[in-house]
């Protein structure tokens, strides 16, 4: 019996101003972070939009960089490392 690892991508896409309002994502709550680095497992999907920052996350499948006008998708059972190179402010929806 062989086991397959399945990759669990981060994608990250520049929204346009119609799929911001479709996902109603101004009305999420906002999350902010100082710069720093931490560990972070993701027990469900997060799905958010960053208003302000900059980030690297570590991954088992590489880094991936993102911030200031991104919408990002954390898949659930991710399990990474956040480094934030600037201050973030987001909008967050887990789910």
């Amino acid at each position: 019996m062989t086991t397959q690892k399945t990759a669990l991508r981060i994608l990250v896409e520049k929204p346009t101003s119609e799929k911001l309002k479709a996902l109603n994502v101004l009305s999420w709550p906002i999350w902010t972070k100082e710069v720093s680095s931490f560990d972070w497992s993701y027990e469900e999907q997060e799905i958010c939009y960053f208003l302000e920052g900059e980030v690297t996350v570590k991954t088992p499948d590489g880094d991936i960089s993102f911030g200031k006008g991104d919408l990002v998708i954390f898949p659930q059972g991710l399990q990474c490392v956040w480094n934030i190179k600037k201050p973030v402010r987001k909008h967050y929806q887990f789910g």
